[in-house]
């Protein structure tokens, strides 16, 4: 009798042992002695998932990509130096988890680290919910219908990328939008449908090697029609134009900056 997919968790669970043994020299082991482990909480992300699934039109399973971990003061304390590491981990590996189901997730897995007031050493929380850049969405929502990259189409109501918005191109002149932010060194970073964070961290989708950017310094958010950019709470801010803002609509040729980078935004028909 085979145990079939039930043997598939534990392989994802094995690599993430593999992996954070090897992370740090070590310094995981030490740090969760007698205290909660990051086993533990890939394992409960892995009921959340199971716990939130959603049927979507076609027959797909959408889950949560964005999964909060509070930790109990003392363990989040001691796991600040290592956190950003294990976030990493923990979202890679339950990309893993949710490929091997054959789940469908809306843009990129996502995990933060946060203290959790009032919990006891050794407890942690799990909150797992549909993100979608710009709002959290109740994970029963219907009609949801991302692709693979998680940005082939919105909610309903979105318009599609190739209807007319506030950069359309003139009737009959096609769909061939070509809207991207280009640094100052000439580099080109095209814009998709949905939601795109910038930052340093690994949890952006454009990321920038700079250090004075925040892990999640801004996001923009494409409908279609435009482009709105908002700041994340970062430390620095986000200027458009030398002016800093918290969320503006975008027109072609602005200037974002943050930190010590600029980046112009471009729309080409």
């Amino acid at each position: 009798m085979s145990s079939g997919p039930e043997e598939e968790p534990v392989s994802v669970l094995q690599r993430f042992e593999k992996r954070l043994e090897g992370l740090v020299e070590g310094a995981f082991a030490k740090v969760f002695k007698g205290v909660v482990h990051p086993v533990e909480i890939l394992n409960a992300m892995q009921r959340e998932a199971e716990a939130h699934k959603a049927i979507l039109a076609g027959g797909r399973t959408l889950v949560p990509n964005r999964y909060v971990i509070d930790l109990s003061p003392y363990d989040h304390s001691r796991l600040a130096p290592y956190a950003a590491a294990l976030a990493q981990e923990l979202a890679q590996s339950q990309a893993e988890f949710i490929g091997e189901q054959a789940w469908t997730v809306y843009g990129d897995v996502i995990v933060e680290i946060e203290r959790g007031e009032g919990l006891d050493t050794g407890m942690f929380r799990v909150t797992a919910e549909v993100y979608t850049g710009g709002e959290v969405a109740p994970v029963s929502a219907p009609g949801y219908d991302a692709g693979p990259s998680g940005y082939d189409a919105g909610p309903p109501g979105y318009p599609s990328y190739d209807q007319g918005g506030g950069y359309g191109p003139p009737p009959g002149h096609g769909g061939g939008r070509n809207i991207r932010l280009v640094s100052g060194d000439g580099r080109t970073y095209p814009l998709q449908m949905g939601s795109t964070v910038i930052g340093r961290g690994d949890q952006a989708n454009l990321r920038l090697p700079d250090v004075g950017i925040s892990r999640r310094h801004a996001r923009l958010d494409f409908d279609g029609g435009q482009v709105v950019l908002t700041d994340l709470g970062s430390t620095n801010g986000t200027m458009v134009n030398g002016q800093r803002v918290s969320a503006v609509a975008l027109n072609p040729g602005d200037m974002i900056q943050l930190g010590t980078t600029t980046l112009t935004f471009r729309v080409d028909g």
